[in-house]
């Protein structure tokens, strides 16, 4: 989905809402309230206080690569058909199978797919998993917690900060923030999101560097990306020296069809340019317009990886 516009200030359409918003605090307070399956393992929930991407896949990839022993990770699974519990294999399921995030995870650890996630812990205990990093999850009460991180996009913050439909939250913030031990902002701080938190929440930094196996440099770029923020996509190959001719935006989690590839095609040959999309992205597209992108992928800066190594212990 692609936020309204009316989610970023509080308007008249915004308070106009916002009884309806107190509807969702609601259901949402009473469902957190319930008590979860307890594995007996380390689990870290990376999660977040709105709808959106905020960069919690990000997040949960760097965790994995620090975390020793077998660890899990453990995903619902959004825009896939399957619900699971079930071990994602790569080599057999397709994006409309598990979805993007999920086999984006899968390539780094092995993951679990599981609309119900105490069922899916179940299964990672079974497969031998001795830490579970939770690809969202945070307002999820299925599974016990031994660690939740709230995870900000720097350039987007809380929004007006009223719940859905008024606004992008789940749940009033001061709620959300009741269930972490830590925030993690990447990027700067450009709405004063942070301004919003209680002073003794640690906060860690981190920044977002893009990479790519093609050199950018110079090089004129159709790019395209179906995600939270694509500008901040946009803005990474920009960063990598690519000379963005044209731009496309396509709703989060977009599958892209035979007409998409068609027209991202035709722009790239008219414009003498090459085709760069996300990796979140990448997974789904259809093998001709796979065979043309290139990748922009992206790992975490940490400013304190110390303070975060702390935390994980």
């Amino acid at each position: 989905m692609k936020a309204p516009g009316f989610w970023a200030k509080r308007g008249l359409l915004a308070y106009l809402l916002a009884p309806l918003g107190t509807i969702t605090a609601a259901v949402t307070a009473r469902r957190v309230a319930k008590p979860g399956f307890v594995p007996g393992i380390k689990v870290i929930c990376v999660g977040n206080a709105g709808v959106g991407g905020a960069g919690k896949t990000v997040v949960a990839l760097d965790l994995l690569g620090r975390l020793h022993g077998s660890r899990f990770a453990l995903t619902r699974g959004y825009r896939g058909r399957l619900a699971g519990p079930l071990l994602v294999n790569p080599t057999l399921h397709t994006a409309r199978d598990v979805g993007d995030e999920a086999l984006l995870l899968a390539a780094a650890a092995p993951t679990i797919l599981a609309h119900d996630r105490a069922a899916g812990a179940r299964l990672a205990l079974a497969e031998g998993a001795t830490a579970i990093v939770m690809d969202d999850g945070l307002q999820n009460p299925a599974l016990a917690k031994t660690l939740s991180l709230l995870v900000i996009d720097g350039g987007y913050g809380f929004g007006n900060r009223l719940p859905l439909p008024a606004g992008p939250l789940r749940e009033p913030l001061a709620a959300a923030v009741a269930r972490v031990q830590a925030a993690v902002l990447i990027g700067e701080d450009e709405t004063g999101a942070l301004t919003h938190l209680p002073a003794a929440l640690p906060v860690l930094r981190a920044r977002q560097v893009a990479e790519s196996v093609l050199d950018l440099q110079g090089r004129k770029i159709v790019a395209f990306a179906g995600i939270g923020r694509p500008a901040k996509f946009f803005a990474s190959v920009r960063a990598l020296g690519g000379d963005l001719v044209a731009t496309h935006e396509f709703p989060d989690h977009h599958v892209y069809r035979a007409s998409d590839s068609a027209r991202l095609l035709g722009d790239a040959s008219a414009q003498g340019a090459q085709l760069v999309t996300t990796a979140k992205d990448y997974v789904k597209l259809p093998d001709t317009l796979r065979a043309a992108s290139a990748v922009v992928t992206v790992r975490l800066h940490w400013d304190d990886e110390a303070a975060l190594e702390r935390l994980l212990a």
